[in-house]
């Protein structure tokens, strides 16, 4: 017999995420960004230099997809593309004074959404679950694979 869907943990991990992702995008609409703005704008503050390609990595998408997100940032004035030191084809992305504050004020409303959200788990069911995203976020694909979404 096959067991019941809320048993799968690749479904509810899919499932918490698309309703964590559903709140925490109304949450970033006073900070005109999305979801994958955000991240990326996080990632960046965390790697400054990362290439178009890393973007696309960490935040699950095709580099295609990246890079026309990237665009729209850059227009806005929130990151920045520099020419490689070593790498005439390739181009290092970074935050723009803009880009920082605009994260800046938009991780407080990401932070009171997920507080809201695991106000009913203890810190040590908090810790044990992030553990366990962490250890599956490292067990995926090779780096120079895409990882494909759901």
């Amino acid at each position: 017999m096959t067991p019941p869907i809320d048993a799968c943990s690749t479904f509810l991990v899919r499932h918490a995420w698309l309703t964590l992702r559903g709140v925490v995008a109304e949450a970033l609409v006073a900070h005109e960004l999305s979801v994958a703005q955000f991240a990326s704008l996080l990632l960046l503050e965390e790697s400054p230099g990362m290439s178009v390609a890393d973007v696309a990595r960490k935040v699950s998408t095709a580099r295609q997809s990246a890079n026309e997100m990237l665009t729209g940032l850059e227009k806005a004035g929130l990151v920045e593309r520099r020419q490689h030191p070593n790498d005439r084809r390739s181009q290092q992305i970074f935050l723009t004074e803009a880009g920082r504050a605009r994260v800046g004020e938009a991780v407080p409303a990401v932070q009171a959404v997920e507080a809201r959200l695991a106000s009913g788990f203890t810190q040590d069911e908090l810790a044990v679950v992030n553990a366990w995203l962490r250890r599956m976020t490292e067990a995926p694909a090779a780096e120079s694979e895409e990882i494909p979404t759901l």
